[in-house]
């Protein structure tokens, strides 16, 4: 009896309060599936051709697809290889040792980025890393955005 009332209260909160912050919230912040850079062969070849663009708050590091055709994996299909637009965002502990702040920082450099994308206005056939320094810390959301477009424009990137 007591435990039936319990999963009626449980329920009636529920209903009222709808929980907030799960997986279904996450979604709208990540980079879709398509857009990420993850396999360690992309990573080396982005850092071993790759050119930097330096700024104050963040460095990137990109590297365009269609000049370096002879470095594309022998399985992958040349023509859309060279199309895909790949980003990864790396804040490491140096940058500083809470997991939270350099989580926030991650958080906002990759909404601007999935931002520039759903606008349209990063072109296919690029990697791009974005490394973080520590100027960051103490900026704002439109000091990062202001930031990563310039240094996006800089690099050729932007359409």
């Amino acid at each position: 009896m007591k435990e039936r009332e319990r999963e009626q209260r449980k329920q009636d909160k529920l209903n009222q309060n709808p929980p907030t912050g799960g997986f279904c919230d996450i979604l709208g912040y990540m980079f879709q599936q398509e857009n990420r850079l993850r396999k360690e062969r992309d990573f080396n070849l982005v850092m071993k051709h790759g050119y930097w663009q330096n700024g104050l708050l963040l460095d990137i590091k990109t590297l365009e697809l269609a000049k370096n055709q002879k470095f594309f994996p022998k399985k992958e299909d040349p023509e859309t290889f060279s199309t895909q637009l790949k980003l990864a965002i790396s804040v490491g502990l140096k940058f500083h040792k809470s997991a939270v702040v350099r989580n926030r920082v991650r958080r906002q450099i990759r909404e601007v980025l999935r931002l520039l994308i759903k606008d349209g206005k990063i072109k296919n056939g690029y990697y791009i890393l974005v490394v973080g320094k520590k100027a960051v810390l103490d900026k704002v959301y439109a000091d990062i955005s202001q930031e990563i477009k310039v240094l996006l424009s800089r690099a050729k990137v932007l359409k």
